[in-house]
C-alpha cells in the first residue's frame, strides 16, 4: 500500500466514488473495506481529488463513509511455471483452491496466489556470472509437461544488468530467488521465477514483431481450406445464438497444431463453461 487513503462518497452499482488524500493513478488498484473485507477495485477516472471506481465484487455494504486503501500498483497478473492446467477466475484466482476456501458459493473478498507456491520446479541457468542482460533476456529455462518456460529478466528492468549471482541447476519454489542482478549503481535485484505484468500495458520488449507467414493447421478441413488462420495471427467466428461458435471453437483447440491453448470464457453459458472444464481435462494430448 502507498498510505494513500480515501473515504466512500458515492455508490452506483458497482462503481464507487472515492475521495482521497494523495496521489492515485489511473488503473491503480484499490481496496474498499466493507467490515472485516476489502474489496478488490480498480480506477477507472480522476476528477481532481474524486476518483471512480470499478470494484470487481458484489457492492451490496458498501455505505458512505467507508474507508478506501489504495495499492500503488496496476491490475496485473503473476506469470511464471505453474500457469499451465489451471482454471482461474477473472483476477486470476485458482477456482480449485477458491472453492475449497470458500465453499461452492463463492465469498468475495477473497483473493490467493494465482502459482502453487509448494511446488518444486527444475530451473537450469543458461548464464552465468559477469554477462550483461536486459529485460527480456532468457537467465534459465524450466520444464512444465512438455513446455519449456524460459525465466526471463522482468519487464519492467529498463537498462543493462550484470549477473551478479545465478543458481545451480536444482529444485526450488516458484518465488525462490534465482539470480541476482547488478545495476551498476551498487545494488542488487533479486530475481524469481515469476513476476507480476499490469494486464493494460503491452509488452513491449521484443527486437521484431513477426509478420505472419505460416497457416495454423486446424484440422478442421473446412477451415484450412477456405479460411486459413495465421500463424501468430487472430480469427474471429461470428454468428447468432446457437449457430456453433463455441462447438467450432472446441474443436479447434482440441485438434489444432498448437503447443498450448488458453481459453478466456467472457460472456459464454454457463453450461458451456462446465462443459468445457469438464471434458478438457480428460482430452488426451496429441503431443505428450
Amino acid at each position: 500500500m502507498t498510505g494513500t487513503k480515501g473515504k466512500v462518497v458515492a455508490v452506483n452499482g458497482n462503481m464507487v466514488g472515492v475521495r482521497f488524500d494523495g496521489v492515485v493513478s489511473m488503473n491503480e488498484v484499490g481496496y474498499v473495506k466493507v467490515g472485516d473485507k476489502q474489496l478488490k477495485s480498480e480506477v477507472i477516472r480522476i476528477r481532481g481529488d474524486v476518483c471512480q471506481l470499478q470494484v470487481f465484487e458484489l457492492t451490496k455494504g458498501i455505505a458512505i463513509g467507508d474507508a478506501v486503501e489504495f495499492s500503488g500498483d496496476m491490475l496485473a497478473v503473476e506469470v511464471g511455471p505453474g500457469l499451465l492446467g489451471q482454471v482461474f477466475d477473472g483476477l486470476q484466482n485458482p477456482l480449485p483452491k477458491l472453492a475449497e476456501e470458500a465453499g461452492y458459493f463463492l465469498e468475495r473478498g477473497i483473493y490467493l496466489d494465482a502459482l502453487p507456491l509448494d511446488s518444486f520446479w527444475e530451473f537450469k541457468p543458461v548464464v552465468k556470472v559477469g554477462d550483461t542482460v536486459e529485460r527480456g533476456d532468457t537467465l534459465g529455462t524450466v520444464p512444465e509437461g512438455a513446455f519449456t518456460h524460459r525465466i526471463m529478466v522482468p519487464f519492467n528492468l529498463y537498462g543493462q544488468y550484470t549477473v551478479a549471482r545465478i543458481n545451480e541447476p536444482g529444485s526450488y519454489h516458484v518465488r525462490d530467488t534465482i539470480a541476482e542482478l547488478d545495476d551498476g549503481k551498487g545494488n542488487r535485484i533479486p530475481v524469481a521465477m515469476s513476476f507480476r505484468w499490469p494486464v493494460k500495458r503491452a509488452v513491449d520488449c521484443y527486437a521484431e514483431r513477426l509478420k505472419p507467414v505460416d497457416p495454423m493447421v486446424t484440422q478442421v478441413r473446412l477451415i484450412d481450406t477456405f479460411f486459413p488462420v495465421a500463424r501468430g495471427g487472430t480469427y474471429c467466428i461470428p454468428g447468432p445464438f446457437g449457430a456453433g461458435k463455441t462447438v467450432l471453437q472446441q474443436i479447434t483447440s482440441r485438434h489444432a497444431d498448437v503447443d498450448i491453448v488458453v481459453i478466456a470464457a467472457c460472456g459464454e453459458r454457463a453450461g458451456e463453461v462446465v462443459e468445457t472444464l469438464k471434458e478438457f481435462p480428460e482430452l488426451l494430448d496429441p503431443k505428450t
